[in-house]
């Protein structure tokens, strides 16, 4: 299958590195602008920069933001006033008991993981529908569905990613947008190391860590290892195209197998 993304621009958030820079690469590969954003210019110029190397020739805009807030999400519709493709992958987690998570980090995984996605999803989703072409996904979790008792308010967060999906499906709907949420498994990224050495014994080499994480902590993963960021970006890029005109209001797991049910 080969997809064709010249001409269409697309705006990754919090896309400096792990997932989100995988999506942004993949997109570049397939034609589009690609618009990299994270919380500082030094950041966003470092992953333009590495984006630079993977893919030559590639259309690339920087956009410094912090979309967390309304000020962010504004500057960032100025730097990129219409884009064809949103991807909301900006979010964060971590491990905390549950009787312990406060009212400000309740409030904080919301704003940064829900709230964030709707602005963006708000402001772009005219233009697209106005003409008749676009792609809104956001980047979920196996979380969303088997919630992880080590950090209910991330997974809170990200079911209500699926909720927000599909309800602005249902606005885009005979529009030509589609709009769809992607459940991601256990994904290797820099900051899941981290994660998992929080679970696990840090003295253990990161082969052991991975695999002793996946048997004590995810051990109905089918996979039975961590998910590469370029897969995930595999399943965004798809999305993206034109082939996947007849995909919306969906949530498509790329799981490795995770979450035990035929349907999220």
């Amino acid at each position: 299958m080969h997809i064709d993304l010249t001409g269409k621009t697309a705006l990754v958030t919090g896309s400096t590195q792990g997932i989100g820079a995988a999506i942004a690469t993949g997109l570049a590969r397939a034609g589009a602008t690609v618009a990299v954003n994270g919380r500082t210019p030094q950041t966003v110029e470092a992953a333009v920069g590495a984006l630079r190397l993977k893919v030559p020739g590639a259309r690339v805009l920087p956009v410094a933001a912090d979309l967390s807030t309304e000020a962010g999400a504004d500057r960032a519709v100025d730097l990129v006033p219409d884009a064809d493709i949103l991807i909301n992958n900006l979010g964060v987690f971590g491990v905390q008991d549950a009787l312990e998570i406060t009212d400000d980090e309740w409030r904080r995984f919301f704003e940064v993981n829900v709230l964030a996605a709707i602005r963006l999803t708000r402001a772009y989703l005219p233009g697209m529908m106005a003409r008749s072409w676009g792609r809104v996904q956001y980047i979920a979790s196996d979380s969303a569905v088997v919630t992880p008792v080590e950090m209910i308010h991330y997974g809170m967060s990200k079911t209500a990613l699926l909720a927000v999906s599909r309800g602005f499906a249902k606005k885009a709907a005979g529009s030509g947008v589609t709009v769809n949420s992607v459940i991601a498994g256990p994904t290797h990224t820099e900051g899941v190391e981290d994660f998992v050495y929080d679970l696990v014994d840090r003295d253990l080499p990161w082969e052991k860590a991975q695999r002793a994480f996946i048997r004590e902590h995810r051990p109905q993963s089918l996979l039975q290892r961590l998910i590469e960021p370029e897969e995930i970006a595999d399943m965004v890029v798809y999305l993206s195209s034109p082939q996947a005109s007849a995909t919306t209001g969906g949530a498509l797991r790329v799981d490795g197998g995770y979450v035990d049910a035929i349907l999220p």
